[in-house]
């Protein structure tokens, strides 16, 4: 992974065993939310959108995957005019944090801001780690109760755990379980203001 230089990154050991490697269950309720958009910015209103459960048999809306047939964090992005992003009325649907950010880019880029972006919190899931020929899978988490907002989240990025995309950015809303993880799985921390799109794409290639 090309390395960036942001706020809180720290190089972390990989680790793990056979067979079933991690169960956590819920330390803490649900991330409260804050400032809740990619770019930072707001509905004309103010008010911030409720997630939403994810649709586990809805593509994927950057790379068309069906979302509930793959491991790992999903994400959803809410607009004030959806139907100028989906052409339907409904938040964006993905079943990685890779699909998120990179189709949020590039929505930011047509000048289409959300009003609050959405990812799997690992820190209020009972996640499994699991080994799946010889690889390391995170379970995925589709209901509304398992998302905060990208502003709350600490990413591990590009750890031994993979999810929907391969390379994975697991959100935990407790600093404290993202540096456990990363202590035992490997890769970076990240605050949500430090991804970028040149990191986002460092995990696709």
């Amino acid at each position: 992974m090309n390395q960036q230089t942001p706020v809180r990154k720290e190089d972390g050991a990989a680790g793990g065993s056979e067979g079933k490697l991690h169960r956590r269950t819920v330390l803490v309720g649900a991330a409260g939310v804050g400032v809740a958009a990619l770019a930072g910015c707001l509905g004309e209103d103010g008010d911030v959108p409720d997630p939403i459960t994810v649709d586990g048999d809805l593509a994927c809306d950057q790379c068309t995957m069906q979302i509930g047939q793959h491991p790992g964090p999903v994400g959803q992005t809410h607009y004030d005019d959806p139907e100028d992003v989906l052409e339907e009325d409904r938040p964006a649907q993905f079943c990685s944090s890779t699909c998120t950010y990179v189709h949020t880019f590039e929505q930011e880029n047509a000048g289409h801001d959300p009003t609050a972006t959405y990812l799997t919190d690992y820190s209020t899931v009972d996640y499994d780690v699991e080994l799946d020929d010889d690889i390391e899978e995170i379970s995925s988490h589709l209901a509304a109760d398992s998302f905060a907002v990208v502003e709350d989240l600490t990413m591990v990025v590009d750890s031994d755990v993979q999810g929907a995309m391969g390379p994975s950015m697991i959100g935990f809303s407790d600093a404290d379980e993202a540096e456990a993880f990363q202590a035992e799985y490997g890769g970076d921390r990240y605050d949500h203001e430090d991804v970028t799109a040149e990191l986002v794409r460092s995990l696709t290639v």
